[in-house]
């Protein structure tokens, strides 16, 4: 295990009386933080019954580390993870979004959980086809967002975050209420998750897993959600007019209906673990 800090947990409790067994903890990706959760997703699956927890791994949100979240391994990000599912009062769903779902896909491979949930997820085989895909068919954004790891988030605009995450008819309002500041990147976990500490090409079988797709993601291309699934042994659901922030857009109740009508359906044939 690496150094623990001070992790931020945002946190939603079911009504009383209401509050099912089993918790979700949610993962962000790159450059985000829990507080992508909070808008829809946790008050949302809270009102269902279920616990509702989002981290901001070390260097992100509220987290400790941001002097020299740079130098962070993904194996770092893992750990966070695992850190507060310890704490957390049973073993909870992951749900990954982006980089987030790669971190899932590590913690799968050395443990089980009830279930788990990528969204947009970097694929097993890593980020360099996704990440060439976005250099030749939205060049102004992949420009963007090197801007932005090398400067830092002093660099990110709402233009670059519409590119990314939105479709381009997001209204700026609806990207400055519902999108938290862009975060610094580390150049070590981004190689990590390129090429050099990816997951295992197979993932395990004794878990149910959903995986979830935009047909509009400018980030991670439909091939890579494929093979994610193919992973997995799962057919994707791939949502076909929204971006990669599928948590955030304006249709986010679709995708949170999604997702709780197969986790009560997935919780209730799962092992128990």
């Amino acid at each position: 295990m690496s150094q623990q800090v001070d992790i931020e947990v945002l946190a939603h409790t079911p009504p009383a009386g209401r509050a099912k067994k089993t918790p979700l903890l949610f993962v962000h990706g790159a450059y985000a933080s829990a507080g992508q959760w909070e808008p829809f997703f946790l008050p949302f699956f809270a009102e269902n019954g279920y616990p509702a927890y989002a981290l901001s791994v070390r260097g992100h949100g509220a987290s400790a580390g941001r002097e020299w979240v740079r130098n962070a391994r993904l194996r770092d990000y893992v750990d966070d993870v695992l850190t507060v599912m310890d704490r957390l009062p049973a073993p909870p769903v992951l749900i990954g979004h982006s980089l987030g779902g790669m971190i899932v896909q590590k913690i799968l491979a050395r443990q089980a959980v009830p279930a788990a949930v990528l969204m947009c997820s970097a694929p097993p085989h890593g980020l360099l086809g996704s990440t060439l895909a976005a250099l030749f068919t939205n060049p102004v954004m992949f420009r963007q967002t090197a801007t932005m790891h090398r400067r830092g988030p002093d660099a990110a605009t709402l233009d670059s975050a519409r590119r990314a995450m939105f479709l381009p008819d997001t209204p700026d309002d609806w990207i400055r209420t519902v999108l938290p500041p862009a975060q610094p990147e580390s150049d070590a976990v981004m190689l990590d998750a390129t090429w050099r500490d990816l997951p295992p090409s197979r993932g395990r079988r004794d878990v149910p897993v959903l995986v979830l797709g935009a047909g509009k993601d400018a980030c991670i291309t439909r091939m890579a959600v494929s093979e994610t699934a193919r992973a997995f042994g799962v057919q994707a659901d791939v949502f076909e007019d929204l971006p990669h922030a599928l948590m955030m857009v304006p249709e986010w109740r679709k995708v949170a209906m999604r997702i709780l009508e197969w986790l009560d359906t997935a919780l209730v044939r799962a092992p128990v673990h």
